[in-house]
């Protein structure tokens, strides 16, 4: 595939294959097997919906890396990854969910081939695509070789976003501003959840102009009432209803990229106990987002946010963000930083965090959430501009 219809320049391509291998130098790791889509994404421009078989990126410390994967997905990779097709390596469909064989037997294969049965090979062990099947059989394949464990190589080299990466999540950004819009204009009592969240879905996928939607990473959460409580509940075919609270989290995505945003409607008059926790809340995304400068901790961040919450009586147990940006299901976060008080990672220009300090309580739940980027100097930049605040409907 020509560079030129690659979704970065070979320039972008090039500084990250750089800076990965100067990490895989630094953990002496002579070869690297990448299964994580959005780390094989983000080295060589591969997308597909492909990654419910084995599939993976072999880059060597010199040379343009390989793509790895089932046969009928060779024509998706010549036609998103920026490699020749002789970087293409596909394995027979016979591989494919048989008893008797496994993929990772060509897979060995292919590094004999290179010349690394016997070498330091890097492979992440903490991925949801990476089986204990397959290492087992890898490794019986390849008894000669030294695997080491390189699960984060990759996601901490992503924790920067370069110029380029920022653009797509400004993209990202506006299309999460449209859905909470139309979230708030459209959510009414007696209003049946799954036809909301269909309009949601037309919304993001639309898009604006030349952001069109892609299918985010996590699908739209939306519980109300008790159900709100917990983090996780996706949408049901009951009704919105009267003197409930509704929080609708998600994210846009444009070529993979996301911008996750929160907000919370109440329909009716909210208890006063909300409306405070509220209000705390929005003040401790302010000071969090204040704090969140150049040379400080991620820790910080989260410091700020809970001293404000103390002052209404809210202690939270959990992180309350995460690094952001490029993904693929199940998870929208990249598995680095993580916004808790005892995560010292020192803030630099251009990291991107989902700033998401959720509350839920025993019995109701509420989220105010922003995606933010670390400037050159001064406090973060929110990339979504929707009111901080519970929407009330009455």
């Amino acid at each position: 595939m020509p560079i030129e219809n690659a979704a970065f320049t070979q320039a972008e391509y090039d500084r990250r294959l750089q800076i990965t291998r100067e990490a895989m130098n630094a953990a002496g790791i002579d070869v690297l097997f990448v299964t994580n889509p959005s780390n094989q994404n983000w080295l060589t421009g591969y997308d597909g919906w492909s990654f419910y078989v084995h599939q993976g990126v072999i880059l060597p410390l010199d040379g343009a890396p390989f793509w790895w994967g089932r046969g009928m997905d060779a024509n998706g990779a010549k036609r998103t990854v920026w490699m020749e097709d002789e970087s293409l390596l596909p394995y027979e469909d016979r591989f494919v969910q048989a008893e008797d064989l496994h993929p990772m037997q060509d897979l060995a294969r292919h590094l004999a081939a290179l010349g690394y049965e016997t070498r330091r090979i890097g492979v992440e062990m903490e991925s949801y695509y990476f089986t204990a099947r397959a290492f087992a059989v890898l490794e019986h394949a390849l008894p000669e070789a030294k695997f080491v464990d390189a699960t984060s190589l990759v996601n901490w080299k992503r924790l920067v976003k370069s110029p380029e990466e920022l653009e797509f999540m400004r993209r990202a950004a506006r299309i999460s501003e449209l859905v909470i819009d139309r979230a708030v204009e459209l959510a009414e009592p007696g209003m049946r959840k799954h036809d909301l969240v269909g309009e949601l879905f037309k919304t993001a996928v639309q898009g604006e102009a030349d952001s069109w939607g892609d299918y985010p990473a996590i699908v739209p959460l939306l519980p109300s009432g008790k159900d709100a409580s917990a983090p996780h509940l996706t949408w049901n075919g009951e009704a919105l209803k009267s003197n409930e609270a509704t929080f609708i989290e998600q994210s846009g995505c444009y070529r993979r990229y996301h911008a996750p945003l929160c907000r919370t409607i109440f329909f009716g008059t909210p208890p006063r106990y909300m409306s405070e926790a509220a209000l705390a809340l929005t003040e401790g995304l302010n000071a969090g987002i204040d704090i969140a400068r150049p040379g400080q901790r991620a820790g910080d961040i989260a410091r700020a946010l809970d001293a404000e919450l103390r002052k209404v009586g809210i202690e939270r147990p959990n992180r309350c963000g995460y690094a952001v940006g490029l993904s693929y299901p199940p998870d929208w976060g990249e598995h680095t930083v993580s916004l808790r008080a005892s995560d010292e990672t020192v803030l630099q220009p251009g990291m991107t965090f989902h700033f998401m300090p959720g509350l839920w309580m025993e019995d109701w739940g509420l989220e105010t959430t922003e995606t933010i980027l670390i400037r050159d100097d001064g406090p973060a930049e929110t990339l979504c501009k929707v009111p901080r605040k519970l929407f009330v409907k009455t």
